[in-house]
């Protein structure tokens, strides 16, 4: 059984503003799809032309927090999650507030009294989505917030901990504090490269706290742009979830687990050397309504399983399960009750 507060997540809430827009908008503002980036400059107009031109929905996301309320949406067992990130104080605060609170995680908000709170356009062509955040407040996130004792009590309670790779753009300091309380504790300690561009220009604090990794998760595009960067002569996923699973690490209380998902195609598992390959819930193309979300939920559904300590077929099993729903559905949203066993 999972006890409350077991699992803690660590990341950039932001309200997901989701629309089915058309190519010419992705070119107008050099948009590629099933990728995500941060918001510069030239993106700032789309999120107000978005809103006037097409039908939007505004669902509260996040990748961390998405994958935390899908596993605290499996588990079913009141305050199971807890998670922390930065927004503003504003009605889009608020909103993302209740909505945690609905879903039954313990939110230990961080509140910027200067900036807004952080936006992502999900922009949506035939199912394919591509996301562009702008972080406002969610990159105002200090370590400080983790430090005072209400806060540092969660990590304390936690045994396992889920950061999405995005955070290391806001306080790999944050990271590195319970990263190194997890290695010292010997509880289990969990990323994900999250982007391409994460692995590319964040390449040192990615480093830096892959040693405490004992699970890490990617989809094939980060795994293969990881490998690039590391000047590793291969574009084979098994392989690269391979040497991903080998790197050194800080503490040997746990193996490294590499898990890797491919769309359609199977799950990479890489551990102890050895690579298994598990099949995902085919899906019909006219059931797709979105993708945004779907590694997030992946992951939580994974992480549901593993904190009752399920073998790693079950964690991929739950992992499945929950992105088949999730990708029916527009956004990071789930039914009422999961029907998994």
């Amino acid at each position: 059984m999972a006890s409350e507060g077991i699992l803690l997540g660590m990341g950039n809430p932001l309200l997901d503003i989701s629309a089915v827009v058309d190519d010419d908008f992705l070119q107008k503002y050099d948009i590629k799809l099933n990728n995500a980036i941060l918001a510069e400059d030239k993106h700032i107009p789309m999120y107000d032309e978005m809103t006037n031109k097409y039908t939007v929905e505004f669902i509260a996301g996040g990748a961390t927090q998405n994958s935390i309320k899908v596993a605290q949406w499996m588990l079913q067992i009141p305050g199971a999650t807890s998670y922390m990130g930065c927004i503003g104080k504003d009605k889009f605060g608020e909103e993302m507030k209740k909505n945690s609170m609905k879903a039954g995680v313990n939110v230990h908000y961080y509140e910027d009294e200067a900036a807004p709170t952080g936006t992502c356009a999900v922009c949506v062509v035939g199912g394919e989505r591509s996301l562009i955040a702008n972080l406002s407040a969610a990159n105002c996130y200090k370590s400080e917030h983790l430090k005072r004792p209400e806060n540092w009590a969660l990590v304390e309670k936690a045994k396992y901990f889920y950061i999405a790779g995005f955070f290391l753009t806001v306080s790999p300091e944050s990271i590195m504090l319970v990263a190194e309380h997890a290695a010292a504790n010997n509880k289990i300690f969990a990323m994900n490269l999250s982007a391409p561009f994460i692995c590319e220009f964040f390449k040192d604090v990615q480093e830096n706290a892959l040693p405490y990794m004992d699970y890490v998760f990617g989809n094939e595009t980060e795994a293969r742009t990881f490998a690039k960067v590391h000047g590793w002569e291969t574009e084979n996923v098994e392989e690269i979830a391979l040497k991903i699973s080998q790197w050194p690490k800080a503490s040997g209380a746990h193996k490294r687990i590499t898990v890797i998902t491919q769309g359609a195609d199977p799950v990479v598992v890489a551990e102890d050397g050895k690579v298994k390959l598990f099949p995902v819930i085919l899906l019909p193309k006219e059931k797709l309504v979105d993708t945004n979300g779907a590694g997030d939920a992946f992951v939580g559904g994974f992480l549901s399983q593993l904190v009752q300590e399920k073998p790693i077929e079950d964690c991929v099993k739950a992992g499945c399960y929950a992105a088949n729903v999730i990708i029916q559905r527009s956004g990071c949203t789930y039914p009422e009750k999961p029907d998994f066993s």
